[in-house]
């Protein structure tokens, strides 16, 4: 496992607070920057911007459940899976705006588009979501810190390469191979990790009544999505349009996920590091036009959206110049490339880090 280790700066960044920056000490080099976006005005919100973007996500939602009532049993069915796959990371891309709250100044506001959007919408748990994500920003690509590269199906560090046995060691010996293909499994795990901290209570630490909400719209999503499954389609289609769909929905997730961290540098666990260091090294940017950010929900600006992660995500691509210009004088790597040479690079990580379980390479 690769590792750099700097000297302590602006030190760790509260959880609970990762909605936008961190409080930041006169003088440091994150608050010389976070003076610089202030002024430009990138952090006010974009209200006009976004109840077009959730307007048209609306419609386009809605067109294509009607679609799907009006075609019934029809094979034809399977090219409506496909443009809900897309239409419900769409969704996804707001809830995430929303959980970082992007879109409106009011927390209870944002929360309520957030559980509409991830529960009621798409049936991904908002509340575990937060959870897990807030840990994300607050330590990326940090080993022990960071529930992203937690040891599971991938291998994200040759440490978590090295004690594998059996199935498990054949997985990470061929993960650079099967990564794409095991995408296909991240719709339904999501929806799977979202049920499951309902019941074990690892998600988000909210009131009873907020509980009660997220419950009711996450069963509401579940149940009427296999009744509309079952009820207009015969069961073979219906499997059938589960699997295309779900299939569809968690790779395009994983897609857009992918190139933001695996492949950067990792820190190890009492490895100190300041917030803009942290940030800035442990992610990539996509290159691309307005195409790219419409496809990847803004998260192709990933450097911006970690630096000022309640940045509304039309202004993240402003903001962009200015980053790069203060990293850049400061003598901080900020790594942007193409979205193939991205898949490359996390393939290259990925087949580096299954190396030690691959017998016929001397370590």
């Amino acid at each position: 496992m690769t590792t750099q280790t700097f000297d302590r700066g602006d030190g760790p960044a509260d959880p609970a607070r990762m909605t936008g920056p961190p409080p930041t000490r006169r003088g440091s080099d994150f608050a010389a920057l976070s003076r610089e976006v202030k002024e430009t005005g990138l952090l006010r919100r974009r209200p006009v911007y976004y109840s077009v973007k959730i307007g048209v996500n609306s419609l386009l939602l809605a067109a294509g459940w009607t679609a799907f009532a009006l075609l019934g049993q029809s094979w034809w069915q399977l090219v409506t899976a496909a443009f809900l796959a897309v239409m419900f990371t769409q969704t996804a891309f707001i809830g995430h705006d929303a959980g970082h709250h992007q879109i409106a100044a009011s927390k209870r506001v944002n929360d309520l588009l957030g559980r509409v959007h991830a529960d009621l919408l798409v049936g991904l748990s908002y509340g575990w979501w937060i959870n897990k994500h807030t840990r994300h920003h607050s330590h990326p690509n940090h080993v022990d810190r960071d529930p992203d590269i937690a040891d599971g199906a991938i291998a994200f560090t040759e440490d978590q390469a090295r004690v594998r046995r059996g199935a498990y060691a054949w997985l990470g010996r061929h993960q650079a191979w099967l990564f794409f293909p095991m995408l296909l499994l991240e719709g339904l795990a999501l929806h799977v990790a979202g049920v499951r901290a309902m019941f074990d209570g690892t998600g988000r630490r909210t009131g009873r009544a907020a509980r009660l909400a997220e419950a009711g719209m996450l069963t509401t999503h579940i149940v009427g999505y296999l009744v509309a499954l079952f009820w207009f389609l015969t069961p073979l289609q219906a499997v059938a349009f589960l699997l295309v769909h779900q299939g569809l929905f968690g790779l395009y997730m994983g897609c857009s996920f992918a190139p933001n961290h695996k492949g950067m540098a990792l820190f190890a666990k009492n490895d100190k590091v300041d917030f803009l260091r942290r940030q800035v090294l442990t992610s990539r940017n996509i290159r691309g036009h307005r195409l790219t950010d419409l496809a990847l929900g803004g998260l192709n600006y990933q450097i911006e959206h970690h630096l000022f992660p309640s940045m509304p995500r039309p202004s993240l691509r402003h903001a962009q110049q200015l980053v790069r210009t203060f990293c850049a004088r400061h003598g901080i790597a900020y790594h942007e490339t193409g979205l193939l040479d991205s898949y490359a690079q996390v393939l290259r990580h990925l087949h580096a880090v299954g190396g030690p379980l691959r017998p016929e390479l001397e370590y």
